[in-house]
């Protein structure tokens, strides 16, 4: 199951102007551009090239991603656009290490608003 669709980038214009006027965080295995928006709750945009490998394995990656960001969503503060760009290296990586990842960005950023993020690690 996805994000529903209020919660998600998907105009190429978004990404572009994240990639040019957001905030970089990275990590290892991933690295996340954020900007605050005006809509009013946060939108999400990931990106799995074609570097990661077969489209099976980016749509894993990406699926992952989604999974991470979902069960982070209500301790995010509101109100930022945020494109998660994955490296190679998240490819294999189990969900609690993506999610790991994750929450240490997201802290990177002072985008949590719960500092009990272990709640949400499976």
């Amino acid at each position: 199951m996805g994000l529903p669709q209020r919660l998600r980038l998907r105009r190429s214009e978004d990404f572009e102007r994240l990639r040019q006027t957001g905030r970089t965080y990275r990590q290892r295995l991933m690295l996340v551009n954020a900007a605050p928006n005006e809509v009013g709750h946060n939108r999400y945009g990931f990106v799995t090239g074609k570097r990661l490998g077969n489209a099976v394995v980016r749509n894993r990656v990406r699926r992952l991603l989604q999974a991470s960001i979902r069960a982070l969503h209500p301790r995010l503060r509101v109100g930022y656009d945020l494109v998660i760009v994955a490296h190679p290296a998240a490819v294999g990586q189990p969900l609690t290490t993506i999610q790991r990842t994750v929450i240490e960005l997201m802290s990177q950023a002072d985008l949590l608003t719960d500092t009990d993020v272990e709640s949400v690690l499976p």
